[in-house]
């Protein structure tokens, strides 16, 4: 059994979910409101988390809802209200976003640490410590940020919670650990699911991980494919792609469920692979919990 921080943090999900339901619910006013135009930033991990609920925003008819990385937010755009993900709260490219647009924009922070700069950055806050982590490997925080979001939008999140508790036990396949290569695919609000699945292999195993929309896999990435790859489809599915995955000689790996649900799978697997591997999970090369630049303007 592994005894990594992100493996317990994982395994909490379910019930950090509920909470952040709950949270949801007694920050109804600062959330976005139907029919604003919304722009929704962060870094890394949450730029995927920003993706996948401004698809879900949009594919339920709420408003226009756009997704930046925190480095890439054109400034002179105008929107009713501006979302930051951030759980450390001390990203640089959010600070600066937040800094540039105050007075300017609305803007709410949603972040893990309540004594952090991003808690007070903002015009209204969202803080949730009981989804911040110890491990630099994000898994709770991200899902809890979006399963945020997504109460505000009226999803069901208890029904959500309560299939994630089984979902957080399942065992990997030795099959798909046997791979060498994995390809990630989603649509709609699963394409940010699918970049942050890819992005967990590379942090969590240093694995050879790629993602895509899952209707460009056959322009160009499915290329990649061979008996050494695992591809696995989060969301929708999409009428004779399995097939077509199938004849590369590729493994495809698909659940009939939520695509958040499908990410906490992957979250397993790359763990799995992780500790397969001998690496640490908690510790990935070259990263630290927050990215802080030098210079703020950067």
């Amino acid at each position: 059994m592994s005894t990594s921080h992100v493996s317990a943090e994982i395994a909490s999900q379910p019930q950090v979910w509920r909470e952040a339901a709950r949270l949801a619910a007694e920050s109804a006013a600062v959330l976005p409101q139907p029919g604003e135009r919304v722009a929704i930033v962060g870094c890394g991990t949450s730029w995927f988390i920003a993706q996948a609920y401004a698809a879900r925003r949009e594919e339920l008819g709420q408003g226009v809802t756009d997704a930046f990385a925190g480095s890439e937010y054109p400034v002179g755009r105008e929107y009713d209200r501006v979302v930051a993900i951030t759980r450390s709260g001390t990203t640089t490219e959010i600070l600066h976003l937040l800094e540039v647009l105050d007075g300017r924009q609305r803007t709410l922070a949603i972040v893990g640490d309540p004594t952090s700069p991003g808690a007070s950055a903002a015009d209204d806050a969202v803080v949730m410590p009981f989804a911040d982590e110890q491990s630099v490997v994000q898994t709770r925080f991200a899902t809890a940020a979006l399963t945020l979001l997504r109460a505000g939008l009226g999803d069901d999140i208890e029904s959500l919670a309560t299939a994630a508790e089984e979902v957080v036990g399942w065992e990997v396949p030795e099959a798909v650990l046997a791979r060498t290569q994995f390809t990630f695919l989603g649509r709609g609000m699963a394409v940010g699911l699918a970049n942050e699945a890819g992005l967990k292999m590379r942090e969590a195993s240093l694995a050879w991980a790629e993602s895509y929309p899952a209707m460009d896999y056959r322009h160009g990435p499915i290329s990649i494919s061979d008996e050494t790859s695992a591809v696995l489809l989060l969301g929708a599915e999409v009428p004779g792609l399995v097939e077509d995955i199938e004849r590369t000689g590729a493994l495809v790996v698909r659940f009939d469920e939520d695509a958040q649900l499908t990410l906490v799978r992957c979250q397993l697997l790359s763990v799995a692979n992780a500790e397969r591997k001998g690496l640490d999970p908690d510790a990935p090369r070259h990263l630290t919990r927050s990215i802080i630049l030098e210079d703020s303007a950067s």
